[in-house]
């Protein structure tokens, strides 16, 4: 899978303040719906968190992957993240997150989900990926790092 399909320069976000989940998911709504037609902040929120509550999205070593399916959502969508300082996500392994991927996918496009959320865990799986991730020192450089991977 090749993340330009699903990723923008301009839905990178890097070194955002960490302040909770709930104000992370609120604040990535919020900049996600500015970047697209169809969505709204309040959906992609409510989508999120409904998910989070079935299960953290907490993947381990600082890397959460919060990703839902939203009725108004057109195309797949990513957002790539790295905050400031890390935050509680309910990892699995009890570490403070501080690298992120965002997935808003149709809601009709559930093979299609399971299928890019495998790649991405497989991707931020790789050590060398991530920790070039968190060097990064803007936007652009976590775009151009994603996308050469």
């Amino acid at each position: 899978m090749q993340l330009n399909t699903i990723l923008t320069p301009e839905r990178c976000f890097c070194k955002l303040p960490g302040v909770s989940k709930k104000r992370f998911l609120t604040t990535i709504s919020e900049l996600i719906s500015t970047q697209t037609q169809t969505l709204s902040a309040d959906h992609i929120y409510s989508a999120l968190l409904a998910r989070e509550q079935l299960g953290s999205t907490g993947i381990g070593n600082g890397i959460a992957i919060p990703h839902c399916r939203v009725a108004d959502c057109e195309h797949i969508t990513g957002a790539l993240v790295t905050l400031e300082e890390g935050i509680d996500f309910d990892a699995i392994d009890s570490r403070s997150v501080d690298l992120l991927f965002v997935l808003i996918v149709p809601a009709q496009e559930t093979e299609e989900h399971l299928k890019v959320l495998g790649a991405l865990a497989s991707l931020f799986h790789q050590d060398s990926f991530c920790e070039a991730l968190r060097q990064a020192g803007s936007a652009d450089a976590l775009y151009e790092i994603a996308t050469q991977s």
